[in-house]
């Protein structure tokens, strides 16, 4: 099989034969770049600048859509922010049921949080420990001081929490991301473990669906 001639440059101007590729991260975290070739399958290459902004990995499953304007929109596609509002009242029903913060999270941030840290938390970037931890399909309970204490966000500096637990949502036998308790004052137990690995696997039976 030959090389893709594939090859994306950085241009201040659409040049005509070009199609306009729009890759969707943060709102001040996007990169835009200008797709000139294709190779016969019809297959395009994603710039390392939007792999790593977007956090896409090999295997990685995108959304693609088109605009009126002929733009071509690429997302990266969450099965468990496919759950949406479903995901939101869950949150809140398990923070009224546990009592702690509770987030969702896909392996790049968080879907869903109620019981408090709602600007903290909703829609922010999980920590690369939090993703890998998810990967590992590790469940975790841990304080703050402890060796194996996972941070939630990437920027965890000044969360107000220290005490956490983390369960992995499991849909067709791979990781998908999390059910997290987290608390400040309060330790987690038997109790919040069993609540979290049954609504894991609630959440990883509705995403097989």
């Amino acid at each position: 099989m030959g090389t893709a001639k594939n090859e994306f440059f950085r241009l201040p101007r659409k040049p005509a034969n070009a199609h306009f590729i729009r890759g969707f991260g943060d709102a001040e975290k996007f990169f835009c770049t200008y797709l000139t070739q294709s190779d016969d399958l019809g297959r395009v290459v994603i710039p390392k600048e939007i792999r790593r902004t977007l956090r896409i990995r090999e295997g990685d499953p995108l959304e693609i859509f088109t605009d009126r304007e002929g733009e071509i929109i690429l997302k990266k596609y969450s099965p468990i922010g496919e759950l949406g509002t479903f995901a939101k009242e869950y949150a809140e029903s398990l923070a009224q049921t546990v009592g702690h913060i509770t987030c969702i999270v896909d392996k790049d941030q968080i879907i869903a949080v109620s019981g408090g840290g709602k600007k903290e938390f909703f829609e922010k970037h999980i920590s690369s420990e939090m993703e890998d931890c998810i990967n590992k399909r590790t469940s975790l309970i841990a304080e703050r001081n402890d060796a194996n204490f996972v941070p939630v966000l990437e920027d965890d500096s000044e969360s107000a929490y220290n005490h956490q637990l983390i369960v992995p949502i499991i849909a067709e036998g791979d990781a998908m991301g999390a059910i997290i308790f987290l608390s400040k004052d309060q330790k987690m137990g038997e109790v919040e473990g069993k609540l979290a690995q049954t609504a894991a696997g609630f959440l990883g039976k509705q995403m097989e669906q």
